[in-house]
């Protein structure tokens, strides 16, 4: 079937042609989304448009809200390619196979990143538990092919009037994609078990279980199980979609190492990372620098440890493509002599002002971990102390301890920064303390100073001030600001989630 938008022949395209498709959703770029609209609506390319909007309905307006998730997306498939949206199990290009991914993208401080995960099909868990093989799941049937419409997404701009930048067809490469099958069969293996209220993004590389609901407070019954489950999406998660707009979409690629291929047999890749680094296992820090040729000066970075372990991977700088693509957090373990941890494991520092607006479902520090997975490099002293490799191990947070210790932390600490009860006290020799959680109040998670000195600051909410007591001549010069704080997780908790066989001497 041929879809028309307009009379004009060259206007035209093919919806079970998917390079028609693309070559005429390329025609988008440069152009805003307001401007599509506004050309649908002069043209009476949608006529529903203008019928929707003689009965008050402003659509422009509507689409355009920052809560309207998946607008822009809307928009495209209604004012553009010309079809009603809609949550159709198939692909929105049905004949062609071709599903449409409209996903914003923002700038940081080394480039551009995506903005967000790409959330690609809800998750019916009694209908996934059915699927057999990933090669006939719902899934495959909406990522197989995409159009990817990327925009620029600016603070103080709203999307709609923002510029459809790159359009492109895409494909998981096969590489990508062998790991992606990894991550669905962790993600229905766990609902086959009758634990899809345990999902989390942490469990998985590339391919993310995301919530999904209108309400935190959501739920859905799943199979195997009485319990019910938070709504989740299949999605892309955020490290993904940045590798793929800065390695597939945009010019100017920067490639990193890989550490296997498609072509290497792969039968799960963790299992595979951590052999690779088993095989040094008992060298000592000497031995692997020797081994490894570190420099002296190498060897006096702050990374060493990280920098070896990319190096027993066979990578030769400090990125490997596979922990990019996963957003995968490398950390170094140091066990003491005395088999304890001596370290907390921080976090980057926390806005007042912005924790203060948050709630827990979408909190900044909540997300970070519901999503990350971490890549443990474990080292243990001896008793000259001298550290050596014991091994490795992938580890994200059990969704237990981040929904009750951690959650229970982070919403102590933010509710005495948004109702202004924090308080500090000096003491006669200027030492101050304040009234966040400590780390022996709580088995998983503390606050604690992150700033590079006392003066080193974040503003406090507008109409808050601290509440300062002095046991001395030390007062607070400025009660509206705090030196910087972030979230940590206790060494002994880290010690406590550890393989056991790092315990042993």
């Amino acid at each position: 079937m041929v879809r028309y938008t307009e009379c004009d022949e060259k206007d035209k395209y093919d919806d079970s042609n998917p390079k028609n498709i693309e070559d005429y959703g390329k025609k988008m770029i440069g152009h805003t989304f307001r401007e599509l609209y506004e050309t649908a609506k002069d043209g009476e390319i949608l006529r529903f448009v203008n019928a929707v909007r003689e009965s008050g309905y402003d659509y422009a307006e509507t689409h355009a809200r920052p809560e309207f998730k998946g607008g822009m997306g809307n928009l495209v498939e209604e004012c553009y390619f010309g079809y009603k949206a809609n949550s159709h199990a198939e692909a929105d290009f049905t004949e062609a196979g071709v599903e449409l991914k409209v996903t914003p993208y923002k700038r940081v401080k080394k480039g551009f990143s995506a903005k967000e995960r790409l959330v690609l099909t809800m998750i019916n868990y009694f209908d996934v538990a059915k699927e057999t093989t990933f090669e006939i799941s719902h899934l495959w049937m909406k990522i197989k092919l995409m159009l990817l419409v990327w925009y620029l997404h600016e603070n103080g701009v709203n999307d709609i009037d923002a510029t459809v930048d790159y359009v492109q067809l895409f494909t998981p490469p096969a590489d990508d994609l062998e790991i992606i099958k990894g991550d669905y069969k962790k993600i229905v293996d766990k609902i086959k078990d009758g634990r899809a209220h345990e999902l989390s993004e942490g469990d998985t590389m590339y391919l993310g279980a995301c919530t999904k609901g209108a309400k935190g407070s959501d739920r859905r019954e799943q199979p195997f199980s009485v319990t019910l489950a938070k709504p989740r999406a299949f999605s892309f998660k955020n490290s993904y979609m940045t590798y793929i707009l800065n390695q597939y979409i945009r010019p100017g690629k920067v490639t990193y190492e890989p550490i296997l291929r498609a072509s290497d047999g792969l039968t799960d890749f963790e299992d595979y990372v951590m052999c690779k680094i088993d095989r040094y296992q008992q060298l000592s820090l000497l031995e692997l620098c020797k081994l490894f040729a570190i420099s002296e000066k190498q060897r006096k970075a702050k990374n060493l440890e990280a920098m070896l372990a990319f190096r027993m991977l066979g990578i030769k700088g400090n990125h490997a493509e596979e922990f990019e693509k996963a957003g995968i957090v490398v950390k170094t373990i140091r066990i003491d002599e005395n088999g304890k941890i001596k370290e907390n494991m921080s976090f980057p520092c926390f806005n007042f002002v912005d924790l203060s607006a948050e709630e827990w479902e979408n909190s900044i520090f909540g997300d970070y971990l519901r999503e990350t997975r971490f890549f443990f490099v474990v080292y243990r002293k001896d008793f000259s102390g001298m550290l050596h490799l014991c091994g490795s191990q992938f580890w994200n947070i059990p969704y237990a301890d981040l929904e009750g210790d951690v959650r229970t932390v982070w919403e102590s600490t933010r509710d005495i920064v948004r109702e202004g009860r924090m308080a500090i006290h000096i003491d006669a020799k200027g030492t101050v303390t304040n009234n966040f959680p400590k780390q022996s109040q709580n088995r998983v998670a503390h606050v604690r100073p992150h700033g590079r000195n006392r003066e080193d600051t974040y503003p406090l909410p507008e109409g808050t001030c601290l509440q300062v007591t002095q046991g001395g001549v030390y007062g607070w010069v400025d009660d509206t600001r705090y030196t910087k704080q972030s979230f940590w997780l206790n060494n002994s908790y880290i010690l406590s989630q550890l393989n056991r066989r790092f315990l042993l001497k």
